[in-house]
């Protein structure tokens, strides 16, 4: 990984336009190529980014250096330093990933299992299918043909909205994904992360871990 402290000015340049002006940034380059730009001041959601498979050029004129990272589709996102205090590369290693709670890697096992559980004509696509920021529990297809991320818990809380709503803007960026919808399934979701996952277009669900072990009705409560 490499870790770059530096005044620099961005540009996203693609489907979608954005700018931040020139000031003190976090810029990451990871192993897979993913290039990130982060402030500090927004936990740790990057202000823009560029996820994999993606192409870094650097260049430098003037002493100003410019990053020119482009991914398949064309978009670019082009960071102008000004002037760095900070360059290092760490190598991190094999990272042997998030270990989740029993009960609930169970429920992702059952459910992708039993996808028909999200409505009629719902296929899977892939289980722990990885992006730059993590694996989404289960990528689906809805009777549509749209493509469906689903992000599964035990205990729906708004930290697990505020999840799936950053693999939504990443997945969104993908030509060949985007369209996305989310899903936000848990055995119990508190009102609060209902109502924002409501709010963001997020449909929630919730799950009967006895009825999908197949010991109880199939009915499930859908909101």
């Amino acid at each position: 990984m490499r870790l770059v402290i530096a005044r620099c000015q961005v540009d996203y340049v693609g489907r979608l336009t954005a700018h931040l002006p020139s000031a003190r940034r976090l810029l990451l380059v990871k192993s897979d190529g993913s290039v990130s730009v982060h402030a500090d001041d927004r936990a740790y959601k990057p202000l823009n980014w560029m996820s994999p498979p993606c192409w870094l050029v650097e260049t430098t004129e003037d002493k100003t250096i410019k990053w020119i990272v482009t991914n398949k589709a064309g978009e670019e996102l082009r960071i102008t330093i000004d002037d760095v205090e900070l360059d290092s590369s760490h190598e991190l290693g094999i990272d042997p990933g998030l270990v989740k709670d029993g009960v609930e890697a169970h429920l992702q096992e059952l459910l992708a299992e039993h996808v028909s559980t999200l409505g009629d004509g719902y296929t899977l696509v892939r289980r722990e299918y990885m992006t730059a920021i993590g694996p989404v529990d289960l990528l689906c297809r809805n009777a549509d043909g749209g493509t469906v991320a689903v992000e599964i818990k035990r205990r729906g809380e708004i930290d697990g909205v505020e999840q799936l709503t950053r693999y939504l803007e990443l997945l969104n960026r993908d030509p060949l994904l985007a369209p996305v919808s989310g899903v936000f399934a848990a055995q119990v979701i508190k009102p609060q992360a209902k109502t924002l996952a409501t709010d963001r277009g997020i449909r929630c669900l919730t799950l009967d871990y006895d009825v999908l072990r197949g010991t109880d009705s199939t009915e499930f409560r859908l909101f």
